[in-house]
């Protein structure tokens, strides 16, 4: 049987997902709770069992590749992926060659994701962009029109801030982030709920402005993506886009110039997926 698929893995500090590329394409993706203290075992039977509820043959990945933000869980991730795939992953980092020059004063601080989202974006636009993730925490990420990361800006994340909030005022209640009908609040709800939703709005917008105004470029592309980018991109007057999966695309992308430099330097490679 052919081992043609290839396995990412982006593992935040909140949500780990995982994708299954056969090619180009994208053909099944899932969103898990990340969980640092899972062990081996217990992230083998959850791979396995989504696969099997896909009806995914796991003997068919031939490689895997990881974004890890929460080094407590790489050793359990890589463990998992030797002994129920038979593969051993490729974790993203400063010795992965991602194609991308990094500006910043140590390249080894940027997180894995941070730059996996750089590579995906430059890499379908070819343009100067700034990438909005809407995670754990919200980061923004500047790649130049010649293809470099330049640095970017991390602000706490969406549920982060709501959490503080509710922990902090000791008579306002815990509430879902949701767009509420109006700014002006006549409920606790809904006056909570405007402050998270709008006030973020703000934030990325203020941010996204002070941003272009570092910028020499005038043609730049802004991205969002992770769990609430839908959410907070329909009320922005800056974002351009909503790309739920840009991390995993950079992963199979770092994943391919990977395997291609092997090939050029006359190493065993995985099957190409």
């Amino acid at each position: 049987m052919s081992r043609s698929l290839l396995m990412v893995i982006d593992v935040g500090n909140t949500n780990t997902v995982l994708g299954v590329y056969d090619g180009e394409e994208l053909i099944e993706h899932w969103r898990v709770a990340t969980n640092a203290q899972s062990t081996t075992d217990e992230l083998g039977v959850l791979y396995m069992s989504l696969f099997a509820a896909r009806r995914i043959p796991p003997e068919q990945v031939g490689a895997a590749i990881v974004a890890c933000v929460v080094p407590p869980a790489v050793h359990a991730i890589t463990r998992a992926c030797d002994r129920y795939f038979d593969v051993h992953p490729l974790f993203v980092g400063a010795d992965v060659d991602c194609g991308m020059p990094i500006a910043y004063d140590n390249p080894r601080e940027v997180g894995a994701d941070r730059l996996v989202n750089a590579v995906a974006a430059y890499a379908r636009w070819k343009t100067a962009c700034v990438v909005v993730d809407f995670g754990t925490a919200t980061t923004f990420d500047v790649i130049g029109a010649e293809g470099v990361y330049r640095g970017g800006v991390i602000a706490p994340g969406i549920g982060i801030s709501l959490d503080a909030l509710f922990l902090r005022a000791s008579k306002l209640p815990r509430v879902n982030i949701a767009r509420p009908e109006r700014v002006i609040g006549t409920r606790t709800v809904d006056s909570m709920q405007a402050g998270i939703v709008f006030g973020y709005v703000g934030l990325v917008d203020g941010l996204v402005e002070r941003i272009r105004e570092e910028m020499p470029e005038d043609d730049v592309r802004v991205i969002a993506t992770g769990g609430l980018a839908a959410l907070i991109s329909s009320e922005t007057r800056h974002i351009h886009s909503v790309e739920p999966f840009l991390t995993l695309e950079g992963l199979r992308l770092i994943h391919e110039r990977h395997r291609q430099t092997l090939e050029a330097d006359g190493e065993p490679v995985p099957p190409p997926p």
